[in-house]
């Protein structure tokens, strides 16, 4: 993706990624903006009064613009762009409001002197006419403060630039130096940049009273508040935020298999860049899923609060998404699969046979599986074989479409459909191997749950020495209670279906039962038998929970078209569990074992979350309703070669095609003209699909 953005706040972004889990807290500007919603009264959208009078001129240089065109301009007004980069901020505005190749977004921000203007990649505007107009129509109405005439400029330029006419800066009428500030001296005061890691962490917490006492300043004498004006409503911010959020996972996951067929045909070494930008971005995603989960939490937090959470959300995902984009041209330089199709086309092809064959194999094990255990320990994996054929079947028709595409001399449609092939023949192995890593999961899992058996009887011998012997919290009695019944109803449970249960199941609903006893407990141990019984129980906890992040991690990953933020934020807040009980197992086994105890049963909650979405998914699909489609594909692959419409549904499913909303890697980004869905490749989301330019003024 090129791009034309001269200059931002790189020290505020290096300030950032230095301390990637400090808040983020929006500054205490008047009007410090998300991504907006635009006006849907009309083109201007000016939350800082910065046009005054004058916004009739603009909408008439706008309707020039559309009627000679056939071009629409749409202007937005800001105060600065709440910590987030000016080009992100601007693209991820146009993506939200659904712009496309005919539309312009040209955002200002007044206080903080900066500006960008967005289009979509095919719009008609070149990347120089685009340079041209922001150089000679935009940026000297912008430096004498002459709002209106930025955008009357912008669209008389264009209007230029694309009949061939001669572009020139037109009357300069300045305005006031810093609109919406409320009485600034027109310095624009504290950029809206500088993040709040800048300043540490008293002026994150002196930031976060700001926008809590601006909030309480908002409110009339009966208690209701008062909108600020151009604010987003608190419902349509946490909306796009949850769109934000799985839209960057799902660029962080597409992005990850991407490295990893890059990393296996030229080394560490030459995908250092990119794995440095992925690094980042799970960082940054990592930081919002810890965030996400505050908020989903029994916890209730005030409008304020969720206001400034969503907003950093909001801008890390942007900056996740940014950091990617910046490496994708370079990636797709390197891979360069326009090249090398044939050679890769007969890879995948190799690849897909050997799959092919190891199919009958793994219907196999999970018979087998079915007769020993209980059917909701293999609802995560029963549909994987099937999943599996329907991912190899779509190879097969993408390869076939290359070739023909090969035949013909059109080496870019032919780089995309190999570039799907590749990615769905990834995929259908991991949908093998979860099945074969299943098995051995509830094995050791029914060997666990054995040993936890025998350590819960071990506690309750020991409550009931404790309760015999008087003194105990009264809670001691209640617990032991409750650990008797899970156990007689485990024992039930398997009598019942002779033998065959849900062995991870049944040692998580075991194991909290059992930890619930064990704190009550711990105050009649000494430190050093609180440490031992940790110790001795941690290895089987941390296996575990990384069996269970592992099944949801499968999951997700092989159905993320379809799995939506919650359950995301349970993965992500599962694994951040789990590396912390690694962090912790030499040094504090008693926190560890807690971790990973923790772990286990977020990612449980992420793969029943996670299946829910998928049922909903097909259940939209069997009705012709699948996500942005409709009722079926124009213009993908197949092209009546016998892919058919459920593996294309699969192809979705699975994040190996993309559309529109969808995300997961930059659509057509390959191929050069590809229609409909296309395969994701390295990069963002946020901004994929746009480029523009801007900078300071």
């Amino acid at each position: 993706m090129r791009r034309l953005v001269r200059t931002f706040a790189a020290a505020a972004v290096a300030a950032g990624a230095a301390v990637p889990l400090v808040p983020w807290v929006p500054p205490p500007a008047a009007y410090a903006e998300g991504p907006v919603t635009l006006d849907k009264s009309g083109p201007i959208t000016d939350t800082v009064g910065a046009l005054g009078t004058r916004a009739s001129e603009v909408r008439a240089a706008i309707a020039r613009l559309q009627q000679s065109e056939r071009i629409d301009l749409f202007v937005v007004y800001v105060r600065d762009f709440s910590g987030q980069n000016a080009q992100a901020w601007a693209d991820t505005t146009a993506t939200r409001n659904g712009l496309g190749r005919n539309d312009v977004l040209l955002a200002v921000g007044t206080g903080a002197r900066q500006y960008a203007v967005s289009v979509d990649d095919s719009s008609r505007l070149t990347d120089a006419q685009l340079g041209e107009v922001a150089d000679v129509a935009i940026e000297p109405h912008l430096r004498a403060n002459d709002w209106a005439g930025a955008a009357i400029g912008a669209a008389d330029g264009y209007a230029a630039v694309l009949s061939g006419t001669a572009l020139t800066t037109g009357p300069i009428v300045p305005g006031p130096a810093d609109p919406g500030s409320g009485g600034s001296d027109g310095d624009g005061g504290m950029p809206g940049w500088i993040p709040a890691v800048a300043v540490g962490g008293a002026a994150a917490a002196g930031g976060y009273w700001l926008v809590r006492r601006r909030a309480r300043s908002r409110t009339e004498t009966d208690g209701r508040p008062v909108p600020v004006p151009g604010e987003v409503p608190l419902g349509e911010l946490d909306t796009s935020a949850s769109r934000l959020l799985v839209e960057t996972d799902d660029a962080i996951r597409t992005s990850e298999q991407e490295l990893g067929f890059a990393t296996a045909e030229f080394g560490d070494a030459a995908v250092a860049p990119f794995a440095a930008a992925l690094a980042f971005a799970k960082s940054e995603l990592t930081a919002v899923f810890r965030i996400r989960q505050q908020l989903d939490d029994d916890i209730p937090e005030d409008d304020a609060a969720k206001r400034a959470m969503l907003t950093e959300i909001t801008a890390r995902c942007t900056e996740a998404n940014r950091r990617l984009d910046e490496q994708s041209d370079a990636f797709d330089r390197l891979r360069d699969l326009e090249a090398n199709a044939p050679q890769v086309a007969a890879q995948v092809a190799r690849d897909a046979t050997g799959l092919g064959g190891r199919v009958p194999a793994v219907r196999t094990t999970l018979t087998a599986l079915k007769s020993r255990f209980a059917d909701s320990a293999l609802v995560p994996v029963a549909a994987n074989p099937d999943e599996a054929e329907e991912r190899l079947a779509f190879a097969r028709t993408a390869l076939a479409d290359a070739e023909r595409e090969l035949a013909a001399g059109a080496r870019g449609p032919a780089a995309v459909a190999v570039h799907a092939a590749e990615s769905a023949v990834e995929q259908a192995a991991r949908l093998l191997d979860a099945v074969e890593h299943r098995a051995e999961e509830l094995d050791q899992a029914g060997a666990a749950l054995t040993a936890l058996t025998a350590e819960t009887e071990a506690d309750l011998a020991e409550a009931d020495a404790v309760l015999a012997a008087g003194g105990a919290d009264v809670r001691l009695s209640g617990l032991v209670a409750r650990v008797r019944s899970e156990l007689a109803a485990l024992e039930t449970e398997s009598d019942a279906a002779w033998g065959r249960i849900d062995p991870i199941a049944a040692a998580r609903r075991l194991e909290e039962a059992d930890a619930a006893l064990d704190k009550a407990l711990a105050d009649v141990r000494d430190e050093a038998e609180r440490v031992r019984r940790a110790r001795a129980g941690l290895d089987q906890a941390l296996a575990a929970a990384r069996a269970e992040v592992s099944t949801a991690a499968d999951f997700v990953t092989t159905n993320r078209g379809a799995v939506g933020s919650t359950a995301r934020t349970r993965l992500g807040e599962a694994q951040r569990h789990l590396d912390q009980a690694h962090a912790q197992a030499e040094a504090d086994p008693v926190t560890a074992l807690a971790e990973a105890q923790r772990s286990a049963a977020l990612a449980g909650e992420a793969i029943g979350l996670a299946q829910q979405d998928v049922q909903r998914f097909r259940g939209g699909f069997g009705q012709g309703q699948g996500p942005g489609y409709g009722g079926g594909f124009g213009g993908g692959f197949g092209g009546g070669s016998g892919g058919g419409f459920g593996n294309l549904a699969g192809a979705v499913l699975g994040g190996i095609l993309i559309n529109g909303g969808l995300g997961g890697g930059r659509g057509g980004s390959r191929g050069g003209g590809a229609r409909g869905p296309s395969p994701g490749s390295f990069g963002g989301s946020g901004t994929r699909g746009r480029r523009g330019t801007g900078g300071r003024f």
